[in-house]
């Protein structure tokens, strides 16, 4: 018995210092789990047999994050793995953030040529739509086409102090001593045109206004040049409903389809104090040409563009699983599930119990290098002691050899 109980205890040592030797190998390895080896005993009767390597479980706490401040490296802070695909459309699991575009777009991980995959925004202006498959993500490099506006909100307050009355009917847009206040935004036509549209306030009486708008660009022809709106104020400055929309109409440009916004004014108020006026928003956009694109915290991808306008094209998704430590070592620091592990189930960053993803930074491994240090030493005397008792077996076999 003594010599297979050693030598067991030899295979246990050896499996147990590759284990340890594994981890400090890839103690640099960016999002790698360390592992440690579980043993368990061999009993037959009253006496053992020794000792087995039950199983190698592996640690799936967090490593420390390291910032690279490249746009595609992406670390996960609490629970979740990267859901990857290869070619041929086989699922695996990560933790190493480490990825490229390639020719194509598509964001892959350049330590195992795995795809990334997430919800891919569609649609123009694309959004992500609830329930949207989840595949290979690709960063579409293409210019934005332009949208025409069709309609915006104002923000401000009108002098609410104000006696400078004025006719309604003597209202000339070329004359401004028949308006107290003037303001502009700025629109978007079918082929991306700047459209200027100019905003005049004539107060009529107290507590009333007249809004007229005018496309300086293009303006429309005959009545339509200028159009008009009354407003009514109410006795605490708000505006009175229900009409608060003042329609803008402009006139074919350059071949564009014509303008047609519409304004909506209920954010304004008449309260003591100077004019002012701002644009909350408008919709519509001028062309873009591709620029970047940034990876926020809930996973989503933002492109960049040209005309200054941002929108999202792509969102990661995580996994998790319900027993992480039954998932199956494929190498290249990816895992695959089992049914031990259970089926993935997805999500957000930062929603329900997954963790929080952040771009420009990496996983660390979470080899801790003292405890493995110290590990060794021990599996080193384990071994030493081992090899002691085949020893100590081989010296009293030779005693009974020798008796004559």
């Amino acid at each position: 018995m003594g010599f297979s109980q050693g030598l067991s205890g030899l295979n246990a040592a050896a499996k147990a210092l590759d284990v340890v030797g594994n981890n400090i190998a890839n103690s640099q390895t960016f999002g790698f789990k360390s592992g440690s080896v579980a043993f368990a005993d061999m009993f037959s009767g009253a006496t053992g047999l020794g000792v087995q390597v039950a199983g190698v479980t592996q640690n799936f706490a967090d490593g420390g994050p390291e910032a690279t401040g490249r746009n595609l490296d992406m670390a996960i802070g609490g629970r979740g793995f990267f859901r990857m695909v290869n070619e041929g459309g086989s699922v695996f699991y990560g933790r190493n953030g480490q990825f490229e575009l390639d020719v194509n777009g598509n964001i892959y991980n350049k330590t195992n040529n795995l795809f990334l995959t997430g919800y891919q925004a569609t649609g123009t202006p694309p959004v992500i739509a609830p329930g949207a498959p989840i595949g290979p993500i690709q960063i579409p490099t293409g210019d934005m086409p332009p949208v025409a506006s069709t309609s915006g909100s104002l923000a401000g307050n009108l002098k609410g102090d104000s006696t400078d009355f004025h006719e309604k009917d003597k209202f000339d847009y070329e004359d401004d001593k028949t308006y107290n206040y003037t303001s502009q935004v700025e629109a978007t036509d079918s082929l991306g045109n700047t459209h200027i549209i100019k905003l005049y306030f004539v107060q009529t009486e107290a507590g009333k206004w007249t809004a007229y708008a005018r496309d300086e660009t293009s303006p429309a022809a005959g009545d339509d040049e200028v159009v008009e709106l009354d407003l009514e104020f109410n006795p605490d400055g708000s505006l009175k409903g229900p009409d608060t929309r003042l329609a803008v109409k402009g006139a074919s440009f350059n071949g564009s389809a014509a303008l047609n916004v519409s304004l909506d004014l209920s954010d304004i108020t008449q309260v003591k104090g100077d004019s002012t006026m701002k644009l909350n928003e408008i919709d519509g956009q001028a062309p873009g040409k591709y620029q970047t694109f940034v990876v926020g915290e809930n996973g989503e991808i933002v492109a960049t563009y040209s005309n200054g306008k941002r929108q999202t094209v792509a969102q990661v998704v995580l996994a998790d699983f319900a027993n992480s430590g039954g998932l199956a070592a494929q190498g290249s620091n990816v895992w695959a599930e089992t049914p031990q592990s259970g089926q993935p189930f997805f999500g957000a960053s930062g929603t329900g119990s997954f963790g929080n993803l952040s771009g420009g930074q990496l996983e660390q491994s979470n080899v801790d290098m003292g405890q493995e240090m110290v590990n060794m030493i021990v599996y080193q005397r384990n071994y030493q002691s081992n090899s002691q008792t085949i020893k100590t077996q081989s010296e009293l076999l030779q005693t009974l050899v020798n008796l004559r």
